[in-house]
């Protein structure tokens, strides 16, 4: 019996295999006939497109077998892509099942006029001539390769260099920058300044990365003493260089925060530390900018980058609202972007105005030293507990691809489908923390699924907060161990505290603002001012396309990019902004 299951297993693989190398050869021969009948015929009617550079140079998506097929006809002229076939050494063609939908799914290959693509395909098991979801991304530039694994470099220009300079001397007047500015200047050094510094020193771009810390990882070294990252670790890995398999599930902030410092001396990535941006001027006629950065207390140094990426991440600049009679309150008033260890509030009467991520673990952080701790709603908020409900945002990466390929499966969606992804996410993820639901509203908590149901993880696309992954603090609010108070209940601030609607007073000696940060537009209009901000616009959150605006691609400033995002989407993100800045430097996008 078991010799039986096993032939028909190897049948059922065969076919799987087949039905998409027949549907590759058939788009193929549709994609070079150039005939968009023939095109539309390879495609269910409600198909999607996403393409990463391969065909468009930008990110861009596509519904419709003919908005599809018109598209691909469109860009053809000038991409001439040709070769699809079934890619050699990756996650061979399985059924699967995506957002309900019995699919085949596989993942090919093929070539451009200047570079060699990969992408996902998924067939639909019930009609396997038609794809409903397809992906084409630019894997590398010919010519232009990475300088890893069989391309690195040889070291000859430094290794027994008698008489000579040897690697450490070649390093530091790199990182000098004494006698060059650099292609490409990076503003932030987190995971986002270190992922695509990585990914540009690979495409022999000279870039320097700049941040204002002391040390590299301080954007996470600083923050509140028991912050770990809330997502598992085999979603995290920065490019190159996978975190040791030694490490816990959930990485600590000063575990992280030391990896950065090895990662960035592993990757040979130029960094300068206590270095800020203060200001950036276009020359349009040199297509150039003026940046000047501030080097530690008083020096300065005017660079001249053809690029500029704006590393710093979604939350940069702290927001604190007008809040009626703040300024009477005579006691500590912090933002929780500055709040470091709650012993240093041991035995006050504190609260803390905001329940997102921040909110929630600042309240937990202060119980737990003992300080009786009030967390004051002002709107509602989404809760999903670590696991089990968080984790099945990630389920893919314990299918069993390598992460290279799970890379590349994740994204494939289109902003309808990331939507129904998510909505379909959350109806488990309510399910599974029902009870934990049920007991926070009792509480008098303002619970919410999120925007038309798509719970915590769209909120983070679309506006970077609104949302709390439970590490314990719902359970203390429930039993009443931190006190929950309505911002609507509230009238004013005093110099004591604060005044309610029915005419108390509550007495506190320390408020802690985790209300969140200012978009990063704000931070462009203060650093290259309010012609340029207007000019790109949005910066994050869902744009027109239903991608992400502004982010990892062109934006309406020449010579302006933008890097933000969790680990994940920093490590994938970064190889398409980095090929496309490639691209641009030798010419070969139009």
């Amino acid at each position: 019996m078991n010799q039986v299951n096993h032939i028909s297993s190897d049948l059922k693989e065969n076919r799987e295999v087949y039905q998409v190398k027949q549907w590759l050869q058939k788009f193929g021969k549709a994609l070079e006939s150039a005939r968009i009948e023939e095109l539309e015929d390879c495609f269910s009617d409600d198909a999607h497109w996403r393409d990463l550079l391969a065909f468009t140079w930008s990110i861009s998506p596509f519904e419709g077998r003919l908005t599809i097929s018109t598209g691909l006809l469109a860009f053809q002229k000038d991409m001439n892509a040709r070769n699809f076939v079934l890619a050699d050494g990756r996650t061979e063609p399985r059924t699967v099942t995506r957002l309900g939908v019995d699919v085949i799914e596989g993942i090919f290959t093929f070539e451009t006029s200047v570079g060699k693509g990969e992408g996902i395909v998924r067939l639909l098991k019930e009609e396997p001539t038609k794809a409903w979801i397809f992906l084409t991304s630019l894997f590398e530039l010919k010519g232009h390769e990475e300088k890893n694994g069989p391309r690195r470099p040889s070291g000859e220009a430094y290794s027994r260099n008698f008489g000579g300079s040897n690697w450490l001397d070649q390093r530091q007047s790199a990182q000098a920058f004494e006698d060059r500015d650099p292609q490409v200047l990076v503003v932030g050094g987190g995971q986002a300044g270190l992922a695509i510094a990585a990914r540009l020193g690979q495409l022999e771009i000279d870039t320097l990365v700049v941040d204002k810390h002391e040390r590299i990882g301080d954007n996470w070294r600083k923050r509140y003493h028991s912050l770990a990252l809330h997502n598992q670790i085999h979603v995290n890995h920065l490019p190159y260089m996978p975190f040791p398999p030694t490490w816990p599930k959930y990485i600590p902030k000063d575990m992280l925060a030391n990896w950065f410092e090895s990662y960035s001396e592993a990757l040979q990535i130029n960094y300068w530390t206590n270095s800020e941006f203060i200001s950036g001027r276009y020359d349009d006629n040199e297509e150039r900018w003026e940046a000047t950065i501030r080097r530690g207390e008083s020096s300065h140094r005017v660079m001249s980058p053809k690029h500029i990426i704006f590393a710093n991440g979604v939350s940069g600049i702290p927001y604190i609202p007008q809040l009626p009679g703040l300024q009477n309150f005579k006691g500590e008033v912090v933002h929780s972007h500055f709040f470091t260890h709650g012993g240093s509030f041991s035995g006050k009467k504190v609260m803390v105005l905001g329940t997102g991520n921040s909110g929630h673990d600042v309240a937990q952080d202060l119980h737990s030293h003992g300080v009786n701790t009030t967390i004051v709603q002002r709107g509602s908020t989404t809760v999903v507990s670590i696991d089990p409900s968080a984790k099945l945002n990630y389920a893919l990466y314990d299918e069993g691809p390598t992460i290279d390929d799970c890379d590349l499966i994740a994204s494939v969606a289109t902003y309808p489908l990331v939507v129904k992804g998510y909505q379909l996410a959350v109806k488990k993820m309510a399910e599974l923390d029902k009870e934990l639901i049920e007991n926070l509203i009792r509480r008098g908590f303002k619970y919410d699924l999120g925007e038309d149901e798509t719970g915590h993880q769209m909120k983070y696309r679309r506006r970077g907060g609104g949302y709390y992954l439970d590490a314990g603090c719902s359970q203390l609010i429930i039993d009443g161990e931190i006190h929950l108070l309505q911002f609507d209940s509230i009238k004013e601030f005093t110099d004591t505290g604060i005044r309610c609607k029915d005419g108390s007073d509550i007495h506190f000696d320390a408020i802690i603002l985790a209300t969140g940060y200012y978009t990063q537009k704000e931070l462009v209009k203060r650093l290259l001012g309010e012609e340029v901000a207007d000019s790109v616009g949005e910066i994050w959150g869902i744009g027109p396309d239903g991608e992400m605006a502004n982010m990892w691609k062109k934006t309406p400033q020449k010579g302006l990019w933008f890097m933000a995002g969790s680990l994940a989407q920093c490590r994938i993100y970064s190889k398409y902004l980095a090929l496309q800045i490639k691209a641009i430097e030798e010419d070969l996008i139009p």
